[in-house]
Parts: structure tokens; C-alpha cells; sequence
């Protein structure tokens, strides 16, 4: 397990954890479903198989915003090694919670997720497949457009390398 603390002062708050799928506590796994399927699923009125069979090779990505004697999961993601998803490390299903949107949870999740790729030794090529509506969201942290759009589950993606 590894944690770190983001140094911009509007996400102090936020404890980041890093896990693999064989160390994840029922209640992190719950969490992360929740938040997923909060995002994915109800937010943006897609249905789809958000239980893809890949969790199990994943390492996951919390962000805990953390108070008195409690926490809420408002970030996530997942993180591949090569060869895994695609010949690079990937990071995937990259969310935060409604209420932390536009603060830099978001910045800090994709930070901390680069960091984390690097930390393991996966080399400096990391694959997204992203939402194209986010698109320069990702090439502020130096990703570039690597396909064409195409549809998946009826919302724009474009493939996106770093590296």
C-alpha cells in the first residue's frame, strides 16, 4: 500500500492509496463501485458492463477525502502494467466525485497516477482510452490523440499515448 499527501492546498484534504486487487478491503472494492457506477453508469446515462474482468489485474487508485472519523471516496482509478490492456501501462476508469469536480482532484488523481506507473517501473509509455470531451484534459498532462474517434457504450472516445 502506498499513500502520499498532493501539496495544492484546495485538495489537502485528500488521502491517496494505491492497492492491488488482491489487497483491496470489500469496503474499498464497494466504494469504488459505488463512485463508478455513480459516474459512469447514472451521471452520464450509459449502461454498460462496468465488471469488464480486468479489476483483477489492476492496482486501484483512492483518493480519500478524510474528516472527524470519517472518509469518502471522490477519486479513483485503475493502473495496468504493460502489456496487460495494451502494450503500455494504462490508466483507466478515471472518475471523481460531482462535488470535487473543478476544485483539481481530478489534476491530482491523474498526477498521482503517473507517479504511481513510474513508482512500479512500467516505463514512460502510458495508453488512456478517453472520453473525447475530455481530450484536453489529458494533453495537459502530455497525452496525444493515437487513433481515430469511435464509439464505445455510445459515448465518443479517442485513444491517447503518453511517452
Amino acid at each position: 500500500m502506498h499513500m502520499t499527501q498532493p501539496s495544492a492546498p484546495a485538495i489537502a484534504a485528500i488521502a491517496w492509496v494505491c492497492i492491488p486487487f488482491a489487497e483491496l478491503k470489500p469496503e474499498d472494492l464497494y466504494a469504488s463501485m459505488v463512485l463508478r457506477q455513480r459516474v459512469f453508469v447514472v451521471e452520464q446515462n450509459c449502461i454498460y458492463m462496468d465488471a469488464d474482468g480486468l479489476d483483477a489485474n489492476a492496482s486501484h487508485v483512492f483518493g480519500w477525502k478524510k474528516g472527524d472519523g470519517w472518509q469518502r471516496l471522490v477519486a479513483y482509478c485503475r493502473l495496468f502494467p504493460p502489456r496487460v490492456k495494451y502494450a503500455e501501462a494504462c490508466i483507466g476508469r478515471v472518475v471523481t466525485h460531482s462535488d470535487v469536480r473543478g476544485t483539481g482532484v481530478g489534476q491530482a488523481l491523474m498526477t498521482e497516477a503517473i507517479r504511481l506507473i513510474g513508482e512500479n517501473g512500467w516505463g514512460p509509455e502510458i495508453r488512456i482510452a478517453a472520453q473525447m470531451y475530455l481530450e484536453r484534459f489529458y494533453e495537459g498532462f502530455g497525452f496525444q490523440r493515437v487513433t481515430d474517434p469511435y464509439v464505445e457504450d455510445d459515448i465518443w472516445h479517442v485513444d491517447m499515448r503518453r511517452g
